[in-house]
């Protein structure tokens, strides 16, 4: 494609949907963290999702007509989203039972990235810096729980901080998720740390990104529909057939 940007955002966002499908349906199907050359690359082709996502919550930040109903439509989103995560992980629906990270969706990590960007870049009075300072701060912490953890509170501010420039944006967001890595790569299991790298290949996508929406406007319902009861599907099956 060359310099030019021939995507819109629905047909990105259709990418990172059919991405994060593969990925899901290969944790139901091959479950656990297995090192074979199948699961690893189908668990590849995944990680495209959430930073496609990650980049969209910005820009729907600066298109949005209000940010207090869009702040209210993720939260609800994410609360609607908890159960089926839940249930497709196999883990209590009772946030914080079974530990601390990977107790709810990456919504919630979502929404707190919303939240500390529209913080920061807040006009009212009321907000003095070490105000804001605090709340993005407690974003980060309220993050943890969540599917792909505090960074992506990091990941939504700083993309949303530096707005209008690719470059850094996409800096920002490597970044991001590298401390992301680390953590996984030490805590949770060496290969599928190194595995969430793989954000990187996202970026020729959002490259090609030409600032337009698209035809179809019931995109956003679509992904806000789908995501949890494609969660919801995959967890009854795990539950009654495998």
């Amino acid at each position: 494609m060359g310099n030019r940007k021939e995507l819109t955002s629905n047909s990105i966002k259709i990418i990172a949907i059919i991405a994060m499908t593969i990925d899901h349906i290969t944790w139901r199907f091959f479950p656990g963290f297995q090192i074979a050359s199948l699961p690893l690359s189908l668990h590849l082709i995944g990680r495209i999702t959430a930073p496609i996502m990650m980049f969209f919550i910005v820009e729907g930040y600066y298109h949005t007509k209000n940010i207090k109903k869009y702040i209210f439509r993720m939260f609800l989103f994410s609360v609607i989203s908890h159960i089926p995560f839940a249930i497709f992980v196999g883990i209590n629906i009772i946030p914080l039972k079974d530990g601390i990270f990977e107790q709810t969706s990456v919504i919630w990590g979502f929404l707190m990235g919303l939240i500390s960007l529209s913080v920061y870049k807040s006009t009212n009075m009321l907000f003095k810096p070490w105000l804001k300072g605090l709340i993005i701060i407690l974003c980060i912490i309220l993050a943890i729980p969540a599917n792909w953890s505090a960074p992506t509170v990091f990941a939504v501010l700083f993309m949303g901080i530096n707005y209008g420039n690719f470059k850094k944006q996409m800096l920002w967001l490597v970044l991001s998720v590298f401390i992301y890595s680390i953590v996984y790569l030490l805590i949770i299991d060496t290969i599928y740390g190194i595995l969430q790298m793989g954000i990187v290949l996202a970026i020729p996508f959002l490259a090609c990104y030409k600032g337009k929406r698209g035809t179809w406007k019931g995109m956003k319902w679509l992904f806000y529909i789908f995501y949890p009861l494609h969660l919801l599907i995959l967890g009854l099956i795990r539950i009654f057939i495998l």
